[in-house]
């Protein structure tokens, strides 16, 4: 066999669909009983109304920088329809006063050059009722702390910004503006301020908004991401050779002579020259422990965070003036975000014309004490925030489902360069890929997934001696945000030498 590949989400079936193009037969490892794809999988049917729905890890949003992902489906022809995001608002309930502002297109659609482009979120009245006195008088603060993320780089620098977090970046801010980027945050990395690193939400930043007006545009899927994105790039990698098999839990690896044996929990012992690991983080860190690899302690693992995703079913649909199809919710909220699935998603566009209804999505990220509760008590919070968000809601419930999301999010972070693993490891022959590996490029997510895989199959290919994959460039800088980024870096290296 030439190439196991451990994990079956998307980053180990691009790894895989990209060795199989080449003639090799990779064979993937899959821990889960039911369904590939990890955080992209598709889960179970829930019946509403006589219909059958399936649940999944979460919406996903489609980013305009995810260009491999893009190139990935063209290629192959599998890309679906995607539904534009047209408007994102932001909730915020403090003192329990409840105030919204649209926010995505003020972002999208700004005058301003990034990084200035925030600006135009203060041409929006609600924006600036949100904000009160304090706000402006701690901008001078923020747009320095805007600055300074413009100037560096962690990932390309790998620079692990040590026992640094989101709190300290937001020192001197007003609250209003500190719970508006404590819901990005929360959004985009699944954590409290003083528990994102602040290398993670420093690229975070970068990579969806800072550097490009356009970055904050993104589409969603017309279905859930197994039947969308998975279910077809494990068709067409079956159709080149490349075979997967579901309920295999790997539980250590093993070096051999010719390449690598890897233990599954059943008791089988499976040989390959080749082996990527593409698994999540936190299984990763326990099959690289449980071999006694050299070299295999210390490394940096970020860490795994749970989530809970809420869907309600309703017999009506929301006022005209709630029709922004998602958002985020910060403050004294405990859900994170929201999305109208009826605006959304094929299936719930049918059914909320024939029947008049709607659905919800929304997303929880913790804290762990939240978590801890049982689901009945998180339901109910949830759907009082709702409720409170929505109020001609109320009294319309038809269904709802709460899920606990069996994989790990991963809180990105960036490790110190002899400790974070990368595509090519310290062991012969022994790849990384995943949306937590490190890698030079200012991607995240399903577009890092993609990324890696790409190159953890190139490295296979290059040992193999065949032709490798480009990746497709990532957009550039807008110029103004390039010019600040420059200006920066040489004022970080006079200040080096002078030390």
């Amino acid at each position: 066999m030439s190439t196991i590949i451990i994990g079956g989400g998307l980053a180990g079936i691009t790894a895989a669909l990209h060795l199989a193009e080449r003639g090799l037969s990779p064979l993937i490892l899959e821990a889960d009983p039911n369904y590939a794809g990890g955080r992209a999988a598709g889960g179970e049917m829930v019946e509403v109304d006589g219909r059958h729905f399936r649940m999944e890890h979460g919406v996903h949003g489609v980013w305009s920088p995810y260009r491999n992902l893009q190139a990935l489906l063209s290629r192959h022809r599998l890309r679906p329809a995607f539904v534009p995001a047209q408007e994102e608002t932001w909730f915020y309930k403090r003192d329990g006063n409840v105030k919204r502002a649209d926010i995505g297109s003020a972002l999208r659609r700004s005058w301003f050059p990034a990084p200035l482009h925030y600006l135009g979120l203060f041409t929006r009245p609600r924006f600036l009722r949100i904000l009160g006195l304090r706000s402006w008088l701690s901008l001078p603060m923020v747009w320095y702390s805007l600055i300074l993320a413009v100037g560096i780089d962690p990932l390309a620098e790998q620079q692990p910004m040590e026992g640094l977090y989101l709190s300290d970046f937001m020192k001197g801010w007003s609250q209003p503006i500190r719970d508006f980027c404590i819901g990005l945050a929360r959004n985009g990395l699944s954590a409290q301020p003083d528990e994102v690193p602040l290398s993670g939400f420093i690229a975070f930043l970068r990579y969806y908004t800072l550097l490009r007006r356009d970055s904050w545009g993104f589409s969603y899927l017309p279905a859930d991401c197994g039947t969308t994105l998975v279910e077809p790039l494990l068709h067409k990698m079956e159709n080149l050779g490349g075979e997967i098999r579901l309920a295999t839990a790997v539980t250590r690896i093993t070096p051999v002579a010719n390449g690598w044996t890897v233990h599954t929990v059943d008791g089988q012992s499976l040989t390959a020259e080749h082996l990527i690991l593409a698994t999540d983080s936190a299984n990763a860190a326990k099959i690289i422990q449980n071999s006694k690899l050299k070299g295999g302690n210390g490394l940096y693992w970020p860490e795994s965070r749970d989530t809970a995703v809420v869907r309600l079913w309703f017999d009506c649909t929301p006022n005209r003036s709630s029709t922004a199809e998602g958002g985020m919710f910060s403050g004294a909220f405990i859900i994170d975000n929201f999305f109208w699935l009826h605006q959304l998603q094929d299936q719930y566009r049918q059914w909320h014309n024939e029947t008049g209804g709607s659905a919800i999505e929304v997303h929880i990220y913790g804290p762990p004490s939240l978590l801890a509760q049982s689901d009945l008590q998180i339901l109910a919070q949830a759907i009082g925030d709702i409720h409170t968000a929505f109020p001609e809601m109320r009294g319309h419930i038809i269904h709802k489902q709460l899920q606990r999301n069996p994989v790990p999010h991963t809180l990105f972070g960036v490790g110190a360069a002899d400790e974070h693993l990368g595509i090519e490891t310290a062991w012969d022959n022994l790849y990384c890929c995943g949306d937590w590996v490190y890698h030079p490029s200012p991607s995240f997510f399903m577009e890092r997934a993609v990324v890696t895989g790409i190159e953890a199959a190139n490295g296979v290919l290059k040992r193999s001696g065949m032709n490798t994959f480009p990746l497709v460039d990532d957009p550039p800088l807008e110029p103004f945000a390039a010019f600040l980024q420059k200006i920066m870096k040489r004022g970080r290296r006079l200040r080096k030498k002078g030390e």
